[in-house]
């Protein structure tokens, strides 16, 4: 029951702008045993399969008791939505950046954080128009929609909406998912389980043979995406509610640190 309960939180990391599932699932030590259950599903099937399904079925509860509540309050309420999620997100970097150091941590890390973090920033702000957006898709591009949405996923710290609009599929990704356009879903979801099982094989074993090199290039990159969270219209106004904003990264940044408590229960 507790795993499904956190899994529930998890899937809030899946609908909430900036605020990644994965990282979550590190908060909660539950990352890398998903990442080797998938990479490894065919192997002991069932003791895998019973592992999982309690966590998937979470992270579906999740996504949809917190999307209609999260698109109210986006439509409604953006601006103390998305500085109240910038607290959550700034939360989880203390704890993300302990499981950095988990297995040994030099000088020469801050070298390959520093570095992911530029190119991060090259690829996802700089440049995040440099590919234009699919409006005439090929197979190709459905199949990479749903690897790009399984890598989304599974690499901590990715936002999907700043990676598919990156690729220029995120226009295409929304409008398939409202319309319902399965000539565009099915090829993605063959992308999506291709992507996801190769992907969580590639990441166990990164983490498994070099995790602090692997968790620095990702901490660069997840640091590089958060200013991504904020829009223009994110602009603290004179005090009092300039007060009421900070008040609101600040309660953000506790529950962040709370959840990630969790962890060892």
């Amino acid at each position: 029951m507790k795993l499904y309960l956190k899994s529930i939180i998890i899937g809030l990391g899946g609908v909430s702008p900036g605020l990644s599932g994965s990282v979550l699932m590190i908060l909660f030590g539950l990352y890398e045993p998903v990442l080797a259950s998938l990479g490894t599903l065919f192997r002991d099937f069932r003791k895998k399969l019973t592992f999982l399904l309690p966590i998937v079925a979470g992270m579906v509860t999740g996504v949809l008791l917190f999307s209609k509540l999260l698109n109210y309050l986006l439509a409604h309420h953006e601006v103390p939505t998305r500085f109240c999620f910038l607290g959550l997100i700034l939360g989880t970097v203390p704890l993300f950046y302990q499981e950095v150091r988990k297995k040994g941590f030099a000088w020469y890390w801050w070298v390959v954080i520093a570095a992911s973090f530029a190119a991060g920033m090259l690829l996802f702000t700089v440049n995040a128009g440099a590919f234009p957006q699919v409006t005439e898709p090929t197979l190709w591009h459905k199949i990479l929609l749903g690897i790009a949405v399984a890598a989304s996923a599974i690499v901590p710290g990715i936002d999907p909406a700043v990676l598919l609009s990156s690729l220029g599929l995120y226009e295409l990704y929304v409008a398939a998912l409202a319309e319902l356009d399965f000539s565009i879903l099915l090829p993605m979801v063959l992308g999506l389980a291709l992507g996801a099982v190769v992907i969580s094989f590639l990441m166990s074993r990164l983490l498994q043979r070099f995790h602090t090199a692997a968790f620095s290039v990702i901490f660069g990159v997840f640091l590089s995406m958060i200013p991504n969270m904020l829009t223009p219209a994110c602009r603290l106004p004179v005090a009092p509610i300039s007060l009421w904003y900070i008040a609101l990264i600040v309660m953000g940044f506790c529950v962040s640190f709370f959840l990630g408590r969790l962890k060892k229960e």
